[in-house]
């Protein structure tokens, strides 16, 4: 049904200025879909890094929070037992004197310094690493030769 009456020339937009085409009315709105998926994928992904930005800075502070108050922590342990080290020279100094109940003391610190030393060696020496990343990327090279078969 057409509407051409004359003088009536319809809009450059409407299917009868340009005849009735099916496939370009599809191939309009497809172009037009896939515009603007493109366009809102776009925004969604700049949406995204911008909060994982924010994110990101916020848990990175707190983090840095939470590490100072730990050496905040360290510190005072170190007060605590400098105290309870003094504590246990002075009780001791009861019944070795002075010297000897320091030499007392400083054996005790020497054990247990010892005890970790050799609890941290074995933490350490049982740390592999990133064996399945490092084997990985040995296999990097061979998928670039065609002439090879990756696995």
């Amino acid at each position: 049904m057409s509407h051409s009456a004359p003088g009536f020339e319809p809009h450059p937009e409407h299917p009868e200025a340009r005849g009735h085409d099916p496939k370009a009315e599809e191939s309009n709105t497809l172009g037009t879909l896939f515009s603007d998926l493109t366009q809102n994928v776009s925004v969604l992904v700049r949406q995204e890094v911008e909060l994982a930005k924010t994110e990101l800075k916020e848990s990175a502070t707190n983090a840095g929070k939470g590490a100072g108050m730990y050496a905040g922590t360290g510190i005072a342990a170190h007060f605590v037992l400098l105290f309870l080290s003094l504590a246990a020279w002075a009780g001791l100094s009861q019944w070795t004197g002075y010297g000897w109940s320091a030499v007392i003391v400083a054996a005790l610190w020497a054990v247990v310094a010892a005890i970790l030393t050799v609890v941290a060696r074995k933490k350490l020496q049982s740390v592999k690493g990133m064996p399945n990343t490092a084997q990985t990327v040995k296999k990097i090279p061979s998928a670039f030769n065609p002439k090879e078969e990756t696995r």
